[in-house]
């Protein structure tokens, strides 16, 4: 399989996902502004979530243009990476329901952790399939951003059950590292 195949069809996957996160957001009955109070942490569930999911095309798509060729582990890697990012609807769901109750933002919490985790073994199944003296290898450097994003998506989970405020915090951070654009691929891309 072509490594184009696996863009097209992460692409689509992610489409969906951010799709089905948008079509929790119900329209309010009524003509004032003072219904939209109660969608207020739904709304803000949405956000964080549709930055998450789309940091995660983001980077997928600039690490894949350094993708020379893909095997068997990488499919599954890729498809366990799918698996996480299309649970982000039902977690933000469950979180912005549920007015970021302790338990619904560890649980989101995880499954951010979860995502960066199969995003991590993806990385690696690219690495195997590349070598490490590839350029890939070489532009993948240390990953500080990654290694920081998994430690503070493990400390949010505990977190959650003190200060949920402070977990969605943490979650934001996150988010925040990665708004720009992971650019160690940008230049092997183009060899």
């Amino acid at each position: 399989m072509t490594k184009n195949r696996v863009e097209a069809f992460s692409d689509g996957v992610i489409a969906i996902i951010i799709t089905i996160m948008v079509l929790e957001l119900k329209v309010p009955h009524g003509h004032d502004l003072s219904v939209l109070a109660p969608l207020l942490p739904i709304f803000l569930s949405y956000v964080l979530s549709f930055a998450n999911v789309g940091l995660y095309w983001n980077n997928h798509h600039h690490m894949f243009h350094a993708v020379r060729h893909i095997g068997g582990w990488v499919l599954w890697a890729n498809l366990h990476l799918l698996f996480w990012l299309s649970l982000m609807p039902f977690a933000t769901a469950f979180m912005g329901e549920n007015d970021f109750a302790p338990v619904t933002v560890a649980l989101y919490a995880f499954d951010l952790f979860m995502c960066a985790v199969s995003y991590r073994l993806l990385v690696m199944a690219l690495l195997a399939q590349h070598g490490r003296d590839s350029d890939f290898a070489r532009a993948l450097g240390s990953d500080r951003k990654g290694k920081i994003s998994l430690l503070l998506y493990v400390a949010a989970m505990p977190l959650a059950f003190l200060a949920p405020l402070a977990a969605l915090i943490s979650i934001a951070a996150v988010a925040i590292i990665w708004i720009i654009p992971d650019r160690r691929f940008a230049h092997v891309g183009e060899r």
